[in-house]
Order: C-alpha cells, then structure tokens, then sequence
C-alpha cells in the first residue's frame, strides 16, 4: 500500500537530490542488496555543497515518516521525508547534522497512531536506558583484508573460548569496556592457547539479562561495552596477538520493545502477523517473516556487515533449529505446516542457504557454525546442494550424553557405557564443534563442576577427566569462561567470574589442565587434522562396560601421528591394565589428568611404557598401564623398537 497524499515524494521535490539511486531502488525491493547498510539508515554526506546526514527508511504501509532528533527538537514537523515508491522506502537530507547526532523515525501508521522507532540499520545506539539511535561515521570500505583467513577450517586447531563481555572481569565492579577487555581478555586467551574467542552477542539489546540474545540493533554493537571504534579495536588486538573472532548472531527472533522492530510501521512488517508463524512461545519473542525480500535482505546484509566492517572471523547462528520447524515448541493446532502440509519452516531453510552462500562467496574463508539440536540433515553440507552451507554444527547430543554420563555414580555407569560412544556412530555425518557452552550453567543447571559426581575432590577428577575425553574426542572444542576455574556456582551474568578460586591448587589445578590440553591439542596434527575424518579415529576398546574403561587412537595425515587416549572413569585406580597398541616402540606418557599438577592422586606410568609383544585388544602388540582414578591418560609413539 502506498502513502496517502499530500505526503513530500521524489517525484514532486525539486529541493532534494535523490539518496537512493534506480539500482539500490531495485536491489532492496528484490531482496539481493548485499550491503543494504550503505543506503538504508543514516549516512553523513554532501548535497549540494552542504553538509550533513541522509537518512532513509523502509516502511511500506506508513502515511507519514519524519525524521526526529536532537537537532529538531524531536519535532516531526520539521524534517518529513519523502516517498520512494520504487522500494517503498522514505528518505530525505537534513543539513547541518553530524556524527554523534540522536535520532528516530516518526511513524504515522495505518491507522494514524503516531510513535517513534529506532533506526532498525542504526549503526551506533545511545545504549539503555536511552533508545535512540546515533549518527555514526563508518565508512563503507571492507576492513576485513586485515583479518586473518583460514585455508581450511576442517583440518586446522580450533578450541574457542566463549565469552560474555559483561561478566568475564568487572574492573572497580563496572561492566568493562573493550579497551580493558582489549588489554586483559586477549593476552590471557592467549596464554590459555585456545584459538578462538566468541562473543555473546554484542548487538545493541534493552535487556542486559537476555545476554544479548534478544537484539533490536542488528547492526549496531552494543553501547554497554564502548564505542563501534573500541570494538574494532578489540578486534584488532585479536588479531594481532594470533587470535580469531567469532561473534553469536541471532536471526531467528527479535523483541516486541516498542520503539523497536514490531509493528514497525504500523503492520507485521519484520515479522509474521499470525501468531502460529510469527511468535516465539518460549521467549515471547517475534519471528521473522523469512520470506519477505526485505526482511531477508535486512538479515543477510547485518551478517555480512559484520564481517566486513568489523573483520570478525565468523557467526555462530543462534536457535537454528527455532528456525528450521513451523511446530518448534508448539503443541497440534498451534503452527501451520509448509505449502506442502510437512513442519519444515522452507522460507528459513532457504534464507539460512543465502545467507551461507553470499558469506562464503563474499568473504572466503569467513566460518559459520549453527547451533542446531536436531537430526536436521546436512547442515554442514554445501548449500548449491541442498545442505544448509554452515561450516560446523555444535554437537549437542555429545554434550547431553557426555554430561549425563559424568552426573552419574561410578556404579552405575556401565549401565550407560554407550553415552561415551554413541556420538561416535554418526560422528562423520556432519562437521561438529564439541560444546561446553553457556547454556549448560544457567537456568538453575549449576555449574560443570557441580554436574559432576561425587565429593570436591572427585568433582575436580571427573571434571578434569571430561575436559581430557573432549579433547581428544574428533570435532572442535568450545568451552565457556569460567569452565577452566572449575567454578561451584551458576554463572552470574551481574557479576564477574570468582577469579579468587585461582588461591585454591585444586581449581589452579584445573586452569593449568586447560591450558595444557590447549597447546597440546595445538601442537598434535594426530587430535586435530582429521577432526572431521573417519581415518582420524579407531576404537582400541570400546565394550569393557564392566570396568568404565575406553581406549582409542586419534591419528593424523602422516603414519607416526598417533595418540593413544585411554579413560579410567571409576575412582578404582587399575594396575597392570593391558591396553593394545598398533606398534612397538616406547609410548610417552604426555597428558595425565591425575597429575599432582592438576591437584590429582599422582597415580601414572612414570613417563612412558614400551610396547610388548602381547596380542591384546586386536593388537599385536600392548601397553601394561596403570590407569589413574577417574582420568584420562594420552600416550604417544616416541621411537619404533
């Protein structure tokens, strides 16, 4: 529907230059705007030899749309904007406003009622309890090329450490900011040696307690933490100290705030206007209407601004499988199903394929993982083909059965011996990153430590021995703050992390775990290279349910990479275990989770044992071991006999 007159319009202005020109006109209104952000929000420019800001706004159902800020009073009578009937956008120039101005837009809806929106492409926002958005000065040249770029991702060390800004450490009790996070968070990512930092979502967000998973700001870093400047800044210590970056992005759904994107012009615009499509029972949220041009454009181009125009390294999508399923948390009744009477959401489908396809063409080497939780297939499959086009999947069914598995007595656990094996089964149908995310230690689910069995000292042993198990198993790692501090309490995300705990040995014990397991990771092709490769992995012994024991061999591309990883997880310590091994030679001792200097028993194999000429476990030759209470041991082929 078009505006009623006697609303300004292009067509009828001769004081205006048009912003918009016929291409971008076209571009927006079929959805294939690649960077949208370059035309649509608010752009300081020169017309006519006059400074200023161009401002422009999709809202095809609105009678009437000004232009409020701080240099009009908030006044919508001073700056309305005109009509582009093209792309149903409305646009208009205001001289004499710079960078760091406040604005919105006023909306006169349908039906006449008047309210002020934030700007959905701001790229800087004045940050709660404030919502208008800010005139920022960000150029439109990529600065991606200073980012580094992975040749391939499937074979290359990836253990990330994810993060909430606001949590990690609050100097003087404050949230911090990323000049300090620039100065702290980095260099001790560094020193844990994982590779990765991901970030909660740093998009601008009302509600501090949503983690940043309920954003009204797409394109717009969050004010809480410093400016669009810091963050890049941030970025940039990053990578210069070797690191890379990912950021949480959240496509899936949105707020109903009122100054926000619902109703924004008066309808269902972003999102859908039937409730069985377009609310979100579980977070009373909004969804996106995937398949509207528009909308698609607005979300594929916020995930390809952000990895232009702040060179992170990747996005994690948020609540994959919310998008993937009309009946998602909805009882019979409560959904509609597909063109085709089926569950599968195929405008989410097809916009999760886009967004893959124009990230990977636009910016090679760029990684994309969901956060997917169902048996949805190919994920990680090439979008030209079918597949969803991620790079990785979070392995969630590995963490519930893992988790599950450590929650347990020890004399109960060979009757659940095959939660340690079964994600092994179906371990190569996509390409998977092992997550011991922020999801498992809130809500009331406690903490990793506090899942575990037993007393302190056998929690820190299980502990130790879960983080071993991980590593070792095939897939990349992520791990959240705090899970190397061994924490006892939930996170808090009003808090900073118990850093006092590092006094006690047992939990250093266990930071000094992490940080080994880290570089060794690192360092082994044998746990890294073929993460993704069913000759990267083979049971040595898999079935000896009765004594909680596995052994498996992790092996890289070259023959002499290999890594025997053998898990004792009863508090028996066992002597003279016989484990096989596919060669003779001396097998070195190079991880012990049981060391004393992880705040174990110290119960081990001094060093090493050599291979002996006892068929064992399909093996000609085997290793007699001690195996340590309640750990994991990884031992490797030294020199061949």
């Amino acid at each position: 529907m078009s505006p009623n007159d006697p609303q300004p319009s292009l067509e009828t202005s001769d004081r205006q230059s048009p912003w918009l020109g016929e291409l971008d006109a076209w571009l927006l209104r079929e959805g294939k705007h690649l960077r949208p952000w370059q035309k649509l929000g608010a752009h300081p420019t020169r017309q006519d030899e006059v400074d200023g800001v161009a401002f422009a706004v999709w809202a095809p159902n609105a009678q009437r749309v000004s232009v409020v800020g701080d240099f009009n009073h908030w006044d919508g009578r001073s700056n309305p904007m005109h009509w582009h009937a093209d792309c149903a956008v409305w646009e208009t120039f205001v001289p004499g406003v710079r960078a760091g101005a406040l604005y919105k837009f006023e909306v006169v809806d349908v039906r006449g009622h008047c309210s002020q929106k934030t700007d959905p492409y701001a790229l800087r926002c004045e940050g709660p309890p404030g919502n208008a958005a800010q005139v920022c000065d960000t150029p439109h040249e990529s600065v991606r090329a200073t980012a580094p770029v992975a040749t391939n991702s499937l074979s290359v060390p990836m253990a990330i450490y994810e993060v909430h800004a606001g949590s990690w450490r609050r100097p003087n009790g404050q949230i911090p900011d990323w000049d300090f996070l620039a100065s702290t968070l980095v260099p001790y990512v560094v020193d844990l040696g994982f590779t990765h930092i991901e970030l909660l979502p740093v998009t601008e967000h009302p509600f501090y307690g949503s983690w940043g998973y309920q954003p009204t700001g797409l394109y717009a870093p969050s004010a809480r933490y410093g400016s669009p400047e810091a963050l890049r800044r941030f970025i940039a210590a990053a990578h210069g100290a070797g690191l890379k970056l990912i950021l949480d992005w959240v496509p899936g759904h949105f707020p109903s705030d009122a100054h926000a994107l619902a109703l924004f012009d008066g309808t269902a615009l972003y999102e859908h206007a039937d409730p069985r499509e377009g609310f979100h029972q579980d977070w009373n949220t909004l969804i996106y209407n995937f398949g509207r041009n528009e909308v698609r454009n607005f979300l594929v181009g916020s995930a390809l601004f952000w990895i232009e125009q702040y060179a992170v390294d990747g996005l994690r999508v948020d609540a994959v499988a919310s998008m993937l399923y009309r009946d998602y948390s909805r009882a019979a009744g409560q959904w509609l199903p597909n063109r085709d009477g089926g569950r599968e959401n195929y405008e989410a489908i097809d916009f999760l394929q886009q967004t893959n396809q124009a990230l990977h063409s636009e910016a090679p080497g760029v990684l994309t993982l969901a956060e997917e939780s169902t048996a949805f297939s190919r994920v990680t499959g090439a979008s030209g083909s079918g597949g969803l086009g991620f790079d990785f999947k979070w392995n969630m069914g590995w963490m519930n059965d893992t988790l599950a598995y450590f929650a347990l007595d020890p004399v109960h656990r060979r009757w659940h011996h095959n939660r340690n094996t079964f994600a092994l089964t179906y371990a190569w149908s996509e390409h998977y990153v092992l997550p011991l995310s922020h999801d498992e230690v809130v809500h009331g689910k406690g903490s990793l430590l506090g899942k575990m069995w037993g007393d302190a000292w056998q929690k820190r042993a299980n502990l130790r021995a879960l983080y071993a198990l991980m590593y070792a198993f095939p897939g990349k790692k992520l791990m959240f703050m705090g899970s190397e501090l061994a924490t006892p309490a939930e996170w808090n995300h009003d808090a900073e992390l118990d850093w006092g705990l590092l006094q006690d040995p047992g939990h250093a014990g266990v930071q000094r775990l992490v940080r080994d397991l880290n570089h060794l990771y690192r360092s082994r092709p044998s746990l890294h290279a073929r993460d993704c490769d069913a000759a990267g992995f083979r049971w040595i012994e898999a079935d000896d349910a009765d004594h909680s024991v596995y052994s498996f061999m992790r092996r890289g591309p070259e023959p002499q990479q290999q890594l025997l990883a053998v898990c004792n997880l009863t508090p028996l310590p066992r002597s003279g275990w016989r484990i096989g091994v596919p060669q003779p030679g001396l097998w070195s001792e190079v991880l012990n989770t049981d060391s004393a200097h992880y705040g174990g028993s110290n119960v081990g194999n001094h060093g090493g044992v050599r291979a002996e000429p006892v068929p064992m476990h399909g093996q000609a030759q085997s290793l007699c071991l001690n195996l340590p209470p309640l750990a994991v041991v990884w031992l490797e082929l030294e020199n061949a006999s």
